[in-house]
């Protein structure tokens, strides 16, 4: 299909006031793992980053990488466990945690944008003491007994503290912050924090105009499997309370209303395996995702 100039200069108009509306603001991407794809999407997906920076918005990206943390896992015949949708993190496997993601992975995305013409730090939550954590376990059910009992996840954190000082010295200054989510703990340890916990709390330190959370579906859907295009906040616990969101969308929602209580304006859920979903969401009239707001 051949587009002409006159097709790029209208697309180029209807970005404008999605352009006025994110100027100098800060937009928190997570970046999935699931959604991360092959080296053609996660190039494109730093093409789309650089285009936002150039275009003066501001962005941060926290990423994930569980599926990658699972295949080196699996190559150094490491076993992995889950409880209640967390990975068990001892003290064998926290250290591949940390190596795939503030290593391989960060650096891999690093590269991409500096490859399109950005220029981006990778860092993660120890760096500065950015995001301190505190540990956490969590309650299951025992299927046959159905007794509820504290599984002990080990070296898995929820951020209790985030000191945005680094973060402060970066943004708004023609750089890129890629972090990982390891955080710190109070005594110096290292703690794996789920990724998109991790960036609604840097998103609501931040006070970010947008917490975009790429996934592997296309957002919130009703009860026909339809997408819901925009939720408030009482909106979204009605549909958790009547069954119309369920299983993994679930934390996925309440990270967006823990974002938006600490202060992010709007936070939306899409399909990050979409092409240029960012920039769909964030410089259309059409949106891509499930709006989620106060």
């Amino acid at each position: 299909m051949t587009v002409s100039p006159h097709d790029i200069a209208r697309v180029l108009i209807e970005a404008l006031p999605h352009m006025q509306r994110y100027d100098d603001e800060i937009v928190v991407v997570k970046y999935g793992g699931h959604a991360m794809g092959e080296e053609a999407a996660a190039r494109s997906f730093a093409r789309d980053i650089v285009l936002l920076e150039q275009t003066a918005i501001n962005p941060v990206v926290v990423h994930g990488g569980g599926p990658q943390i699972g295949g080196m896992l699996k190559r150094l015949g490491i076993k992995s466990e889950f409880a209640a949708g967390l990975r068990v993190t001892d003290e064998e496997t926290i250290e591949i945690v940390e190596m795939v993601l503030a290593g391989s992975i960060n650096k891999q995305i690093v590269g991409f944008i500096n490859a399109a013409g950005g220029r981006a730090v990778g860092l993660s939550g120890k760096d500065g003491n950015m995001v301190t954590a505190r540990k956490i376990g969590r309650t299951v059910v025992d299927p046959g007994s159905r007794i509820e009992q504290i599984v002990d996840l080990g070296f898995v954190g929820e951020p209790e503290k985030v000191d945005v000082s680094v973060l402060d010295q970066i943004v708004g200054k023609d750089l890129i912050p890629v972090l990982a989510p390891i955080a710190t703990s109070a005594e110096g340890g290292t703690y794996n924090v789920n990724a998109d916990t991790f960036a609604g709390a840097v998103a609501g330190a931040l006070r970010a105009k947008r917490l975009l959370l790429l996934t592997d579906v296309p957002g919130v859907l009703d009860k026909s499997k339809q997408l819901i295009k925009d939720l408030s906040i009482d909106d979204a616990r009605r549909l958790i309370a009547d069954g119309t969101i369920t299983g993994g969308m679930i934390p996925k929602v309440e990270t967006c209303i823990y974002a938006l209580e600490a202060g992010v304006e709007g936070v939306v859920i899409l399909d990050g395996k979409v092409e240029h979903a960012v920039l769909l969401e964030l410089l259309t009239d059409l949106g891509a995702g499930t709006l989620i707001h106060r």
